[in-house]
This record gives C-alpha cells, sequence and structure tokens, in this order.
C-alpha cells in the first residue's frame, strides 16, 4: 500500500452500512479472533478512492443487541488495511439544543457500567479515552461537507454509551444528565479502545434520533420508533460519507 493513500473503513447498522453508495462492491470475510457477526466486509470505491464497509451488527437489529464483539469490527478494517475508521451510530439527546436529524462528532465517550434492576444503576462511571480522531484537515472537510449539505452538527459532545435497548426511562435520563452527558447510545467502548491500541485514527458521527422520553413522558419511545427515525435520516448522513470520501 503506498504510504500515502487513504482507505476509509466505514463502520454503520441500521441502513448507513449500505454498500449501494459503492462503486463496484465485493464483499469478503475476515476471520478475527473476537468471533462474528462483525467480519463480513464490502470493499469497493468512492470516486476511485479505496473505501471498506463493515455493518456493525451483520444481522437483522433487534429490541436488545447485545453481546455484539465491537472488537471485531476494527480489527478486520485493520486486516482490510484501513488507514482511517468513520463510525456511524444513532444517539440519544439529554439536552435540548441537540434535536432529531442532527449530527454531532464526539470526541469523548463515557463507558458507563450498569447493575439494571429496572429504573436503578450501578454508580461506577469508566472514563475512556477517545481513540486517536482524524486530524484537523479531515475533520474540517467533514464539517464543510455537512454544511454544504445543510446539515446542522455539533463539533464535540459527550456520549454515554449503554449496553441494552436503545430507549430509557425519565429517571435513566435524568441519571444520565447528573454524570454530564450530552447523548446517549449503545456501547461501542471495546471498538474505540481497539482503535487507540492499534493506532487508527477513529472518528465517530453520532445522528441524533431524540429517543429518550424525559422531554415527552413516561412512557419509553419503542425500538421501532428509533429504528423509523434512523431511516428518515440515514439518507443524509449516506450522502455525507460519499462526499466526505470525495473531498479526501
Amino acid at each position: 500500500m503506498n504510504q500515502q493513500e487513504i482507505i476509509i473503513g466505514i463502520i454503520g447498522g441500521s441502513g448507513l452500512d449500505d454498500p449501494k453508495i459503492l462503486e463496484k462492491p465485493i464483499t469478503k470475510i475476515i476471520n478475527t479472533p473476537y468471533g462474528k457477526p462483525s467480519d463480513k466486509l464490502t470493499i469497493g470505491k468512492i470516486s476511485n478512492k479505496k473505501v471498506v464497509i463493515l455493518p456493525r451488527h451483520n444481522k437483522k437489529h433487534t429490541l436488545n443487541p447485545t453481546n455484539v464483539p465491537y472488537q471485531a469490527n476494527i480489527w478486520a478494517l485493520k486486516q482490510a488495511g484501513c488507514t482511517h475508521i468513520l463510525a456511524t451510530t444513532a444517539c440519544g439527546s439529554l439536552k435540548e439544543e441537540f434535536t432529531p436529524g442532527e449530527l454531532v462528532f464526539p470526541d469523548q465517550f463515557i463507558d458507563f457500567t450498569k447493575l439494571r434492576n429496572l429504573t436503578f444503576f450501578h454508580n461506577k462511571v469508566i472514563h475512556t479515552a477517545m481513540a486517536q480522531p482524524f486530524d484537523e484537515k479531515l475533520r474540517q472537510k467533514l464539517a464543510q461537507t455537512a454544511k454544504q449539505l445543510k446539515i446542522k452538527y455539533h463539533a464535540s459532545g459527550t456520549i454515554v454509551t449503554i449496553e441494552g435497548p436503545r430507549f430509557s426511562t425519565i429517571a435513566e435520563s435524568k441519571m444520565f444528565q447528573l454524570l454530564g452527558a450530552d447523548l446517549i447510545n449503545m456501547s461501542t467502548v471495546p471498538e474505540v479502545i481497539l482503535a487507540a491500541e492499534l493506532a487508527i485514527p477513529y472518528q465517530s458521527i453520532a445522528m441524533v434520533t431524540d429517543y429518550d422520553c424525559w422531554k415527552k413522558g413516561e412512557v419509553p419511545v419503542s425500538f421501532e420508533m428509533i429504528l423509523e427515525r434512523m431511516k428518515e435520516n440515514s439518507e443524509k448522513v449516506k450522502k455525507l460519507l460519499t462526499e466526505v470520501v470525495k473531498a479526501i
């Protein structure tokens, strides 16, 4: 591989990993030491630049997509020669200034280890350093492209990552707010840690789905509602990914 060549690895889910954005895609299986389901890659090009797409779950979403070997995502992209990783995810806003359809480029993840008993959580919080993010030039490309596409974005944010369904009760949301979180999403901490260990620049784009119910009432927002919100906004994210790769 040419030392100057940039190979972008894209990790996504819920339609954000659509291989249709690639030219002449092929599939490749990478055996990882972390097991399945995150080892099937789609390799192709965007504007003559090599891109590797990996679905985060590689299976239909369920209400409780736990035990996903997130390390396998990074391992597989490393074996495919990716020099940069762009992870797309969904998150719920805990602050009024974040609204559905907006993007946030988080610089910090907090792994909130919980012991769930209805709405009660363990009080242990693990602060996990973000993997080396894209350099400033690539980050500016993301920001500029989002602006050109008229997608509102936030330059940084703190995400609390949890394991379990992507919705919460009022009490849970208030707990996250007390921790100083801006948003919450599924746990990707093992992914971030391995990216740091393998020295691969890792940038996340979190799409706000506003699935936290503390603003709306006590009834939790359903997972089906979350997926519908993501479906509405996924085209914007795919367009952003395509244009960013072209701009690099």
